[in-house]
């Protein structure tokens, strides 16, 4: 699959970084550093503007190793680009730590998945069909 991108960024492309990873690493655009105390949040743009084919979204989802030392995450995980989005990419990343981080730019903040997806029709009912599970939800499902 191939989709066009525009980088306005002082940065090198997102690539993958072995043969099997399903995302690629976004880095921060930056003007200057900026700080985020703790449960701030702001949105870090990327430089990166992309023209994604009808049918696919392009996932924003946290760096693992950002989210686990030192709190750093994707606030509205996984943000979506829809296919017809053509503005720049931003990330919303919120501390979660207790300590105040300095995102500087060229920093890997979040990573990027391209996902095919499909689109639903509904069909109006009075009743659905019934299942084991049935209404249970929110750990219904989980050892007791």
């Amino acid at each position: 699959m191939t989709i066009k991108i525009i980088n306005r960024s002082k940065h090198d492309l997102p690539t993958y970084e072995t043969i099997a990873s399903a995302g690629m690493d976004l880095r921060a655009n930056l003007d200057e550093p900026v700080v985020l105390s703790p449960l701030g949040r702001a949105i870090i743009k990327t430089g990166l503007f992309i023209e994604l084919p009808i049918g696919y979204e392009a996932q924003v989802r946290p760096r693992s190793g950002l989210a686990a030392k030192k709190g750093i995450t994707v606030l509205n995980s996984p943000g979506t680009v829809d296919a017809d989005y053509r503005g720049e990419i931003g990330v919303i990343l919120v501390n979660i730590s207790n300590e105040a981080y300095t995102i500087n730019d060229g920093e890997r903040i979040a990573q990027l998945v391209i996902a095919k997806h499909e689109r639903a029709e509904w069909i109006v009912a009075e009743e659905l069909t019934e299942t084991t599970r049935g209404a249970g939800g929110f750990g219904s499902t989980g050892v007791k």
